[in-house]
């Protein structure tokens, strides 16, 4: 029996790795997931939640490039390097985006950038601010890739950091709807009778609730946050998973090998965990890869709603929402960016759903 599930698996991935599509998307959500766990090693700006805001550069175009004058605070941190990492950094310096700058004696003259052509104010500041008085340390010329948004932040660095929300949002609202949807589906399938009618009725109404509606009854419930946007999503997304368990092991429960458990004098549980459910696994990972893509898709709309992750916290639902005027107002690209991100990730879930579809089908 083992080597047979071997064999019927390495068919599976053999036909998953013919499929193009698939692999591609596999790799851009491989891809996605590691940027998103190490955003802030690849962002620009690594800041926590990439929050630096200079609002006189805001709303500039891609490939943008200013000078920026770093005064240091002088405060040290104590934060680690997994810390900053993970966390971002919290940065107690100053930026400031300027034109011109001169060193006259012991004081360093810098123009203050200007949006619009305009001259900026002038302002000067001790060298002794800086250590060792060495300035040209402080001064470098930034580059943002994407642009600025409506605050003048780093564009670029908002897009990595905001896919750790839509990205991770997939793994544990698939988590919880599982671990909900399993326990559920398995209890009526397999009993029956008044825990089937119970259980349906629960699905049935659930199910009659638009989700979105029911997501913001939870969130209203749990309060706005990141944690409870996720647990918010999972919850409503359990119904899927326990109608087709439900159906599956009403299935399975009727063939000769879970008759010859119940001869052996195997208990419910160990028949229904260690020889139902490894059974029917196939269409539980095709339906989790939709529910992923759902999820990011849901989350997407709360935030634009305004009940999802909180600012500062950066969200590509919520970038969406903060410039999607802009598209009338000539910098469409601001809405557009995030959106298309959006598009990728759900596609690709979709297209390795449908590839692991093919790849599990029994008949073919």
């Amino acid at each position: 029996m083992a080597n047979q599930n071997n064999s019927l698996t390495s068919l599976a991935l053999q036909k998953f790795k013919k499929n193009f599509w698939g692999v591609f998307s596999f790799g851009i959500i491989v891809c996605i997931g590691l940027i998103s766990i190490f955003a802030y090693f690849f962002a620009p700006d690594a800041s926590k939640n990439a929050n630096q805001m200079h609002l006189s550069i805001h709303s500039k175009s891609p490939g943008f490039e200013v000078q920026m004058l770093t005064i240091p605070s002088g405060v040290e941190s104590d934060q680690n390097f997994l810390s900053k990492l993970f966390f971002g950094k919290v940065n107690t310096d100053t930026e400031i985006p300027i034109q011109s700058y001169e060193v006259e004696g012991n004081r360093l003259h810098y123009v203050e950038y200007a949006s619009d052509g305009l001259q900026g104010m002038e302002k000067q500041i001790q060298l002794n601010r800086f250590p060792n008085s060495d300035y040209k340390k402080y001064l470098d010329n930034r580059s943002f890739v994407f642009g600025t948004d409506k605050y003048g932040r780093d564009y670029l660095s908002r897009i990595l950091i905001g896919s750790r929300i839509s990205f991770f949002i997939g793994f544990i609202a698939v988590f919880i709807s599982l671990v909900v949807g399993l326990l559920m589906g398995s209890l009526a399938g397999y009993y029956g009778g008044k825990v089937d009618a119970i259980i349906m009725w629960i699905i049935n109404v659930t199910w009659s609730i638009p989700t979105l509606l029911l997501v913001i009854a939870i969130t209203l419930a749990l309060g706005k946050g990141f944690w409870q946007v996720f647990i918010a999503v999972g919850l409503t997304m359990w119904v899927e998973v326990a109608r087709v368990v439900r159906g599956q092991i009403i299935s399975a429960k009727e063939m000769q090998y879970v008759t010859a458990a119940r001869a052996l004098g195997y208990n419910d549980y160990r028949i229904i965990t260690k020889h139902i459910l490894p059974n029917i696994f196939g269409p539980l990972i095709v339906i989790s890869a939709a529910n992923f893509a759902a999820a990011i898709l849901i989350e997407s709309g709360l935030s634009f709603l305004g009940i999802g992750a909180q600012p500062p916290m950066a969200s590509w639902g919520a970038m969406i929402k903060d410039h999607y005027n802009y598209i009338i107002l000539g910098k469409p690209y601001l809405a557009m960016i995030p959106g298309l991100c959006i598009m990728i990730l759900v596609m690709a879930f979709m297209l390795v759903g449908n590839a692991l579809r093919d790849a599990l089908d029994v008949k073919t």
